[in-house]
């Protein structure tokens, strides 16, 4: 049933530019994520990962096929209606921060709300700040925050309308170590504890290695999929396994984050050099 999906993608091709020259960003993507898990998307460099976040996150029209977002197909939507979805059953997590620096903390995680026309939920909006661990900087704002600061509460943004999905664009990708690490664990944390479903699009195997899925694009296509218990295919199964983020588990968990990274960055590499033998070969 789609009501047991929080992603569905059916088909789903984008071909940009017609003719010879056209490009084929994806190739008949078909992908189910269940509500609650966590999914991380990686593959070389134009193999289609900001493709697929687009399309699926509704940012960006397919060539052909569907994408249902909690049961509700969002191929065919008109642009007002597809408007209004996104500002309510979605939240977006980038790399950039994308905080408004006029507003507060405050104001900049109500901003969903305000957009779609809602009275903005205070109380909800210091809900997710404490979530975030920002509940005393809900007046400051972002330019008087550090950088993990203002990805938290970005966080809490993607966060507030409980939305069916977040959709994380490299979230990690301009912070240090231990800042990544911070905010993998409230990702992580929202998926575990209040049943968010996160779908990351990452370059960093560590960062990938937090999420119950690893899903790994080369050439506009899912070509393998690697689970935190080592289990591997060739198509993503329509079960997302439950795994716990590394290190939660002290020295052993540790090891087995690292471990299952080191496998993470083993496939990545071994998806990078039949298209770096062929550009060579060029």
């Amino acid at each position: 049933m789609s009501g047991d999906w929080a992603v569905e993608l059916h088909g789903i091709r984008k071909r940009y530019g017609r003719g010879r020259t056209a490009v084929h960003a994806l190739r008949g993507v078909d992908l189910t994520l269940r509500h609650g898990s966590y999914t991380a998307v990686m593959g070389p460099s134009g193999s289609g990962k900001s493709t697929f976040l687009q399309c699926a996150a509704g940012l960006d029209r397919p060539t052909a096929g569907t994408v249902r977002l909690g049961g509700t197909e969002i191929t065919g939507m008109k642009e007002n209606k597809l408007t209004a979805l996104r500002r309510t059953r979605i939240g977006f997590v980038f790399q950039a921060f994308n905080l408004l620096p006029s507003l507060t903390v405050e104001q900049n995680v109500v901003l969903p709300m305000r957009l779609a026309g809602h009275r903005p939920d205070r109380r909800r909006a210091a809900e997710v700040l404490h979530q975030v661990g920002l509940a005393d900087k809900a007046r400051r704002r972002p330019g008087q925050l550090s950088g993990g600061q203002q990805q938290r509460v970005a966080i809490a943004r993607a966060l507030v309308t409980r939305p069916d999905v977040v959709f994380a664009d490299e979230p990690t990708g301009a912070l240090d170590t231990t800042t990544a690490t911070e905010i993998l664990t409230l990702l992580r944390g929202a998926v575990d504890t209040h049943g968010a479903t996160v779908v990351m699009v990452t370059h960093d195997p560590v960062a990938a290695a937090w999420a119950d899925r690893v899903l790994f694009l080369s050439d506009g296509e899912i070509v393998d999929h690697l689970d935190r218990d080592g289990a591997t295919g060739h198509a993503p199964g329509r079960d997302g396994a439950t795994g716990h983020a590394p290190g939660r588990d002290g020295a052993t968990g540790h090891d087995q984050g690292r471990a299952h990274a080191d496998r993470i960055a083993a496939r990545m590499t071994s998806l990078a050099a039949p298209r770096a033998h062929a550009e060579a070969a060029a």
